[in-house]
């Protein structure tokens, strides 16, 4: 993955660019808008991280010029300014996504793989739509809208089919909270409810129903995670 962190904070631009460097990225960074402008619009990127809040150019101004010289790049817009309203004009911009500050890594990193992938199955249309996703000897059916494990449907509500999809399709990757409420709920706040563990202790008590090993981890502080062990 090849991104452009474009941040004015210090701090923040290198927490995010140690981040993905770990992960095995290519990071360019700049910390003003002209200078952001000019690298996004010489190189080509995977995605971009854009602070809404720029020196010298305004970050929905820069990212109005990069969808005006058509570059269609992946913008995750990063911002302190969480009102739903400053959300809607980040993505009525053209931003493909909104997170506020503070940010978790994790939450951000798993945001953009999500884009990237998105991007080259529409670059890559022969790849076809996945129809079908596992784990050890647990399936899904996308298409006729089955699970099984070790050969035993499992009979799923439809949160908790769509609950378990999400995780299924980022398997190895924290998911929190706040993604899930997102994605499944189609909430973008924290309702401060149970809802999500009382979905998870459902679907773990299904998938395990057999005595068989556990797949649903929760990551205490962090969120939930699908993986064999």
């Amino acid at each position: 993955m090849k991104l452009l962190v474009i941040e004015d904070d210090a701090t923040t631009r290198s927490y995010i660019q140690k981040g993905f460097q770990e992960s095995g990225a290519v990071v360019d960074t700049a910390d003003n808008g002209p200078d952001g402008l000019f690298l996004a619009t010489s190189e080509e990127y995977d995605i971009i991280i854009l602070d809404r809040m720029l020196p010298k150019m305004d970050g929905l101004a820069l990212l109005a010029a990069l969808r005006a010289a058509n570059i269609r790049t992946a913008v995750i817009i990063l911002s302190a300014l969480g009102h739903v309203d400053e959300r809607i004009k980040g993505l009525k911009a053209g931003g493909d996504d909104y997170l506020t500050k503070p940010f978790s890594f994790q939450e951000l990193y798993v945001r953009a793989t999500i884009l990237v992938h998105r991007q080259q199955q529409l670059s890559d249309p022969a790849q076809g739509p996945v129809t079908r996703l596992a784990i050890d000897d647990l399936e899904m059916d996308l298409v006729g809208h089955k699970v099984t494990r070790a050969g035993r449907e499992i009979k799923l509500q439809p949160k908790e089919f769509q609950l378990l999809r999400y995780l299924l399709e980022h398997q190895g990757q924290v998911i929190s909270r706040t993604m899930l409420f997102e994605t499944v709920w189609d909430y973008h706040f924290d309702p401060k409810t149970n809802v999500i563990d009382v979905h998870i202790a459902k679907l773990r008590k299904k998938l395990e129903e057999n005595e068989q090993t556990q797949l649903i981890f929760t990551v205490r502080g962090a969120g939930y995670v699908v993986r064999t062990s």
